[in-house]
Order: structure tokens, then C-alpha cells, then sequence
């Protein structure tokens, strides 16, 4: 593990984000909203509540990237959000107060099976939280209700992204938190091995894994 998150992006591992990046490829579809900015403005979110030695309040910085007072206002409702969801949510206190942050794993040649056919692959993930024996995720969402929310589950793949981070770790649990952009208000998914969320995201992995591996130069 690491925290070092230059260290992660340089790797050679299969992440969730690569395949992301072949479905994308591989099964095109139409873009709700500006990708780029719901990333970046997310990107901010999550430094502020799990990387805030790369935040400069002052120049309105993450590491060289340049914010508007706007963003860093928005953000920090949000984080202001979170810790008051936490007064009343005991294990998003415990979350916020104990977890380690930003901890990536590597899994060698890990093992894969689909349809029937056995492969395998080196794999990585980065964790927002890690709790020693499972950890979780921290997302932005336009999702304005639970219900919405559970629907931006299956809609972006985050059902396939917990599953794989489950499975390189070895975990049996999991957890989402969600804070809305629109209203601030904040969402919870724990997902267990082999619920309905984690068989569903398992699913979805193990075909784009396989069509990764297939298009992938194997070593003789």
C-alpha cells in the first residue's frame, strides 16, 4: 500500500478506471453533462475530506490545479455536510476519525473465471477509505433523493468499481458515501459479498476484464 497517488497512476495494473475506459470504447454512449468538469470539481471534493496536505486554501489550489472561490465555496459546504451527517451517523464518525485515506493495493495475477474460461490479470485500487478489513468510497452526485442515488449506483458502474476493490482486497463488506451537489444532502450503500449490488458489479467486471485480457498481448 501506499499513499503516494503519482506512484498509483503510473502502474501497470488493470484499474477500474481502464475499464472504464474499454467500455467507453467498446460500448459508446451519450454524456449527460460536462465529464471533465464533474470530475475535476470531484476531484476537489475528495482532496478536501481525504487529501487536505494537497489543498491551498489560500491560493485556491490542489496541488497545481486552479480552483474559483465558487468551487472551494460548494466544496466546503459539502464537506460541511458529511461532518454533520456524521453527528448522528456512527459509522461515518468512525469513518471520518479512523480510516485511512487514499491507500492503494496491487493484487498479482489475480484469478478471474468467465463463462467458464480462467484467466487472470495484475490488478490495482486506490481506496478513499480503508478500515483495516474492508473499506469504501466517497462520491459527488448530482442525485438529488436515496432513490436517485441507488439508480447512479448501477447507471455509473459504481456497483462494478466496489466489487472489484472488494475483490482485490479480499473484503466481504463495503460502503458508498454520496454527497449531493444539488442540495448537500447525504446518501449510504453498504454492500455486502454476494447482496444483490456486489453480484451485479461482479458481473459487469468480469466481462470487461475478459475482454481486457483478450486484448491484451499475453506473454508466451
Amino acid at each position: 500500500m501506499s499513499h503516494n497517488p503519482d506512484t498509483y497512476y503510473n502502474r501497470s495494473e488493470v484499474s477500474n478506471s481502464d475499464l472504464t475506459e474499454l467500455k467507453n470504447i467498446l460500448h459508446p454512449r451519450m454524456q449527460f453533462g460536462d465529464k471533465e468538469a464533474a470530475f475535476r470539481f470531484g476531484s476537489l471534493v475528495d482532496a478536501i475530506i481525504t487529501e487536505p496536505a494537497r489543498v491551498d486554501y489560500y491560493r485556491l489550489t490542489v496541488d497545481d490545479e486552479q480552483y474559483t472561490e465558487d468551487e472551494f465555496r460548494h466544496a466546503q459546504e459539502m464537506q460541511k455536510a458529511l461532518r454533520m451527517e456524521a453527528r448522528r451517523d456512527e459509522f461515518l464518525f468512525k469513518v471520518l476519525g479512523y480510516a485511512e485515506t487514499q491507500r492503494f493495493m496491487v493484487n498479482t495475477q489475480q484469478q478471474f473465471t468467465y463463462c467458464g474460461f480462467p484467466f487472470s490479470l495484475d490488478t490495482r485500487c486506490k481506496w478513499d477509505w480503508w478500515l483495516g478489513l474492508f473499506g469504501g468510497d466517497l462520491k459527488t452526485t448530482f442525485a438529488s433523493t436515496q432513490q436517485q442515488f441507488e439508480e447512479a449506483i448501477d447507471f455509473f458502474d459504481w456497483d462494478r468499481s466496489r466489487a472489484w476493490y472488494m475483490d482485490i482486497a479480499g473484503s466481504n463488506r463495503d460502503f458508498i458515501y454520496a454527497i449531493s451537489k444539488k442540495n448537500c444532502k447525504v446518501f449510504k450503500k453498504f454492500i455486502n459479498r454476494d447482496d444483490k449490488v456486489y453480484n451485479r458489479g461482479r458481473e459487469k467486471y468480469e466481462e470487461l476484464a475478459f475482454q481486457y485480457w483478450c486484448l491484451t498481448p499475453q506473454d508466451n
